[in-house]
């Protein structure tokens, strides 16, 4: 990708999270000078110290991919979510700001209730259901505010990917001891391969998009399809079985249809992002088989 080729970019969440790997390894094949930040590097960073690292770094982009994600702990634990959920968003916006570097921010598929019956595009109202959400929202309008419109935003779901257990990771390891597993099916949503993720980020940062895009493989899936397509690619001899929510209690609530709509991407850039089953694939023969091999 030739229009980040020579760039600096700094990636928060870079070293150990989900996305934040894809992005990092993403980038650097891009030809960007990437420094990837852990979360434990972070600590509670207030402004000045966070705009003294950024400045020795001199990024041209910042990608914000650090998330409190616990989102049955964040009904208990909201001031933790809001923390890392709107006030780092929020600092991170204004450092950025002051020294012109753009900024890529993540945030959730969890900010609507789920009460439409077609896919969700970054004009639909927000209505999130739970802390987690809230707070994830709370970071959007944050980020926009006092970020400036080159800010971009990107919405995502249902992550699984190289380098950190995940859902699909979990699945495959219950279903390699297990007969049977119980799996929602009544929560839909769009499954997201991170590597997919991250380069569809960076064809929209070098295109200068700012505001909010959705961003999801293609298609969409209830928890139960998407472990079931996984266990079946794997070759495991485990039934999946269709439960309820309410049979799988969870102290926050979620969104039963979270499906993203990504055409403003595709308008954009002229790419359709690839089926999520595709994705699932490659996640599954090549990922976690080089993870296997490596012990």
């Amino acid at each position: 990708m030739s229009g980040l080729r020579g760039a600096r970019a700094a990636v928060f969440g870079g070293r150990k999270g989900l996305l934040g790997q894809a992005l990092s390894t993403a980038l650097i094949k891009a030809g960007c000078g990437t420094t990837a930040l852990s979360r434990e590097e972070l600590g509670a960073l207030d402004h000045e110290t966070l705009a003294r690292a950024l400045k020795d770094l001199a990024p041209d982009i910042v990608f914000n991919a650090v998330a409190y994600t616990q989102v049955d702990r964040a009904e208990d634990e909201p001031d933790l979510a809001f923390e890392l959920n709107q006030a780092f968003p929020a600092r991170l916006a204004e450092v950025c700001k002051g020294i012109r570097a753009r900024l890529v921010h993540y945030s959730t598929d969890f900010v609507f209730d789920g009460g439409k019956a077609a896919p969700y595009t970054p004009d639909d109202e927000p209505a999130p259901l739970n802390v987690y959400g809230q707070s994830k929202l709370a970071g959007e309008r944050a980020v926009l505010e006092l970020g400036g419109p080159e800010v971009l935003v990107v919405r995502s779901s249902w992550l699984f990917g190289p380098g950190k257990t995940n859902f699909v990771h979990k699945i495959l390891e219950l279903a390699r001891k297990r007969k049977s597993l119980g799996v929602v099916h009544d929560q839909t949503g769009s499954p997201t391969y991170t590597p997919d993720l991250a380069e569809n980020t960076l064809e929209l940062v070098v295109r200068g998009a700012g505001g909010i895009f959705h961003l999801a493989n293609a298609g969409m899936a209830t928890w139960c399809e998407l472990a079931a397509e996984a266990v079946a690619i794997a070759g495991l001899e485990c039934r999946v079985e269709a439960i309820t929510g309410a049979q799988y209690p969870a102290r926050a609530e979620r969104p039963a249809y979270s499906v993203l709509d990504t055409s403003a991407f595709t308008a954009l850039t002229g790419k359709r992002p690839r089926p999520w089953a595709q994705a699932l694939r490659e996640y599954v023969f090549k990922d976690l088989r080089a993870e296997l091999a490596a012990g």
